[in-house]
């Protein structure tokens, strides 16, 4: 029988496995279809948002009104932090291959924490620059400065991969400003509402063709329900038993995740300073996580964002 804090770790863990796949779906379904990072961004938000919209409506439709207030940050949140993103991600799984992605996306927390010293004046703790220093040599490992083994990364890879992450960051700059206020589902419906209004220009001037196969489109409805609405719901759920904190240290795990299904899925290989560097990101990731000895606050959740 589990213990509360057991049955909410061993949910991170399930939403972790659940969203390390997410790399994997996006390099099948591009690899399959051909269409591009932009026209996958969009019908993944789209169609999560309709999902979701419809869950909610049937099963909790007063979670659907939100404040007017509320709105403008939910825009951003929605364009930047999600569309944006989603655009980013997928372009950074065709150049880095869907391993080192993860490990890219997981710079956010770090993201956050120089932007919170600049735009907050959140000090800048011992542990806070221990933490970026990690995730700095981490990236440094990543890119291979002993040679070419493991998955190449190019100047290219590498910038979009840390922009993907600077997009990330944004979620949760201003998550922090709904925090208490918006149910998660309330937030992820609307995001991902204004994600896809956002993305919808672009999608629509791309002018990409893609090829729809049966395999297509299974790859896209598991991509859907496996690392985005399941993950993230069940990730919700365990912050029920844990704080946020313990939680997002745990949520680190899932650059292990993705190197294994990587590997295992695409024939993804990374290199022993790869491996290196992607531990040293986890590992900065965790420890910029760890509560304050004063004072311990509820987060709202970054995307298993998967996502990721």
């Amino acid at each position: 029988m589990l213990t509360t804090r057991g049955r909410g770790i061993a949910l991170v863990l399930t939403a972790v496995a659940l969203g390390s796949t997410s790399g994997v779906w996006t390099s099948l379904i591009i690899g399959g279809s051909g269409i591009s990072p932009v026209d996958l961004a969009f019908w993944r938000d789209a169609t999560t948002c309709l999902v979701v919209l419809i869950g909610l409506a049937l099963l909790r439709p007063g979670l659907l009104r939100v404040q007017r207030a509320h709105l403008p940050w939910l825009a951003v949140m929605g364009a930047v932090g999600i569309g944006f993103f989603h655009v980013l991600w997928n372009w950074s799984v065709v150049l880095n291959g869907a391993a080192l992605a993860t490990v890219f996306q997981y710079l956010a927390p770090i993201v956050v924490t120089i932007a919170a010293w600049f735009a907050w004046r959140e000090p800048l703790t011992w542990r806070k620059i221990l933490a970026i220093a990690l995730a700095i040599t981490g990236v440094w490992l990543v890119a291979q400065p002993f040679g070419q083994s493991g998955m190449p990364v190019t100047a290219t890879g590498l910038a979009v991969g840390l922009a993907s992450a600077l997009t990330s960051s944004v979620y949760v700059l201003l998550g922090k400003r709904l925090t208490g206020a918006v149910n998660p589902w309330t937030i992820m419906v609307y995001m991902f509402g204004f994600a896809a209004l956002a993305l919808a220009p672009l999608a629509l001037f791309s002018g990409g063709t893609w090829t729809l196969t049966l395999p297509v489109l299974a790859a896209f409805a598991a991509f859907i329900f496996i690392p985005t609405v399941t993950g993230f719901g069940l990730y919700t759920t365990a912050l029920q038993f844990l704080t946020a904190s313990v939680a997002s240290i745990i949520a680190t795990s899932e650059v292990l995740f993705a190197a294994i299904m990587a590997y295992v899925v695409l024939g993804e290989r990374l290199g022993p300073w790869q491996w290196a560097g992607a531990l040293l990101v986890a590992g900065g990731v965790a420890l910029v996580s760890l509560p304050n000895h004063r004072r311990i606050t509820q987060a709202v959740p970054v995307e298993i964002i998967s996502e990721t």
